[in-house]
């Protein structure tokens, strides 16, 4: 996805409205003195879009709200979330129905839920300022009791931006995909979204020029842009004008659903993190959309330690199509995160797996894509004391790890723990719960010292036999940007 670097003349005015930009690495963390080049300094707007979370009338969605504390920031500060087709007044001036917001943020600290229910839901447009805006996230959970989809759907409202890669999608037999795009401004978004499959680009000419409307969202099925069926596809969504917050709903009518996140830019060293250890069946799917092949070495990052899978040594990605290759229960009942990385030369890949838990008619889907560390601090939505799995991996050298659990929803205090993950290896931690927690808790990540963690999270429920999951990568939650500083003195130039 697309980055804004901020001018030198024009960082401290455009400040104030940098939307949901933070810093993806600590200062010095590269090894240079960035903090001599750059002050890092709290974010004071930030933009997020929740796209509509469901078209079943058997469907319940919980929002939960939540930013951390963040130093730096004033007393001041508000969020709101408004249903899109908008006028500003919170009254929709589309079909779907939306009375009152679905939640109102509170301070920062301390999370807040709201709850909707059935396929009139919308999508939602929400803004932050002030102390309100840094690092400030929002998760949209659905638990769908019957039908295609059934299960436990959950994804993190996004920031809009101009460019997202989807890996893994489908369009057509037994899977019924949306691409869901919502814009937040008030002119209109032109987009369009290119399919590629296990043979190349795939022919569409709707699939082009796509207009969202100001303040609107369009769910675009995938089966409608290009003759079918077609399994393992590559989405990419390309923004020509203007900016959409994007996101991908996955319906199986067999295998339940959720929500495939945007994966991380294209990269020659790429981690999945956080398989679940009891996963039945994991598929890898990746694609370079460069001119070059790519050869992948493949490991497991396990408790013990980097491991090859038995038999899928490496994978061969050709040029501008889509690879997938199914590798099975290959964590064997332990914590686990792919590990991807060039045999040779460096070629940027994306990638995601499905993972698929239970056996028979009693199985479940997620999708976790290749994700960006966690690099400053990270936030985990909308955790119960039962039933969430904290994943973190440090592939590049041991690390230490602050992780603190917020107040609940309901009540409860904070408690913070510190946990060292050893080079190589994936453990998932035994996570620290509020005190006299009531309701459900944020988890705040942040590295200390060591190299680069990565992490997800995993929440489940018991759905009548149905091993009902979903798991959220937790990337860096761009708190902070930062802002070059002067290398002299301006004032002397008044003299």
């Amino acid at each position: 996805m697309n980055r804004t670097t901020l001018s030198l003349i024009a960082a401290t005015g455009a400040l104030a409205a940098v939307t949901g930009l933070g810093a993806l690495t600590a200062p010095g963390a590269s090894g240079t003195d960035t903090a001599q080049a750059a002050a890092y300094l709290p974010v004071e707007r930030s933009t997020l879009v929740c796209p509509a979370p469901s078209t079943s009338d058997l469907a319940d969605t919980t929002y939960t709200s939540f930013t951390p504390v963040t130093k730096g920031t004033g007393e001041n500060g508000k969020a709101e979330l408004l249903p899109a087709d908008a006028d500003g007044s919170g009254k929709s001036s589309g079909k779907k129905k939306a009375s009152k917001p679905v939640l109102k943020p509170g301070e920062a600290g301390t999370p807040v839920s709201g709850d909707t229910s059935g396929a009139q839901a919308p999508a939602l447009i929400g803004t932050a300022e002030g102390n309100a805006a840094p690092g400030w996230g929002v998760l949209q959970t659905t638990e769908v009791t019957a039908g295609t989809g059934r299960g436990l759907a959950g994804v993190n409202c996004t920031a809009p931006d101009t460019e997202f890669w989807f890996v893994g999608a489908a369009a057509g037999g037994d899977r019924t995909d949306y691409v869901h795009l919502t814009n937040p401004d008030d002119s209109a978004a032109v987009v369009d979204i290119e399919l590629y499959g296990k043979d190349g680009a795939l022919e569409s000419t709707v699939a082009e020029g796509i207009t969202v409307k100001p303040r609107s969202t369009e769910p675009i099925l995938l089966s409608t842009l290009t003759d079918g069926p077609h399994s393992d596809l590559t989405v990419h969504v390309n923004v020509r004008s203007g900016r959409v917050g994007a996101a991908l709903l996955a319906l199986d009518d067999k295998l339940g659903g959720d929500w495939l996140a945007p994966a991380a830019d294209p990269a020659g060293t790429l981690v999945v993190p956080g398989i679940p250890k009891d996963a039945t069946s994991v598929r890898l799917v990746a694609f370079t959309p460069g001119g070059t092949d790519a050869d992948l070495k493949v490991r497991l990052a396990a408790p013990s330690g980097l491991i090859t899978p038995a038999g899928q040594e490496t994978l061969h990605v050709k040029s501008g199509m889509t690879t997938a290759v199914d590798l099975g229960d290959v964590t064997r009942g332990e914590a686990g995160s792919l590990v991807l990385t060039p045999t040779d030369r460096s070629v940027p890949v994306v990638a995601a797996v499905r993972v698929v838990r239970g056996k028979g008619d009693k199985q479940e889907t997620a999708f976790i894509p290749a994700a960006r560390p966690v690099g400053t601090r990270a936030n985990s939505l909308g955790n119960t004391a039962k039933g969430t799995t904290l994943s973190l991996t440090a592939p590049g050298g041991d690390a230490k790890v602050e992780v603190t659990a917020s107040a609940g929803t309901e009540g409860g205090t904070a408690v913070t723990e510190t946990y060292t993950i050893k080079s190589g290896t994936t453990q998932d931690v035994e996570l620290p719960v509020p005190d006299g927690l009531k309701g459900t808790y944020a988890l705040t990540v942040e590295p200390v010292s060591g190299g680069p963690v990565y992490a997800s999270r995993t929440l489940t429920a018991a759905q009548d036999g149905v091993p009902a999951f979903t798991v959220q990568t937790l990337p860096d939650d761009r708190g902070t940007v930062a802002v070059p500083q002067a290398e002299q003195d301006l004032s002397v130039l008044q003299q």
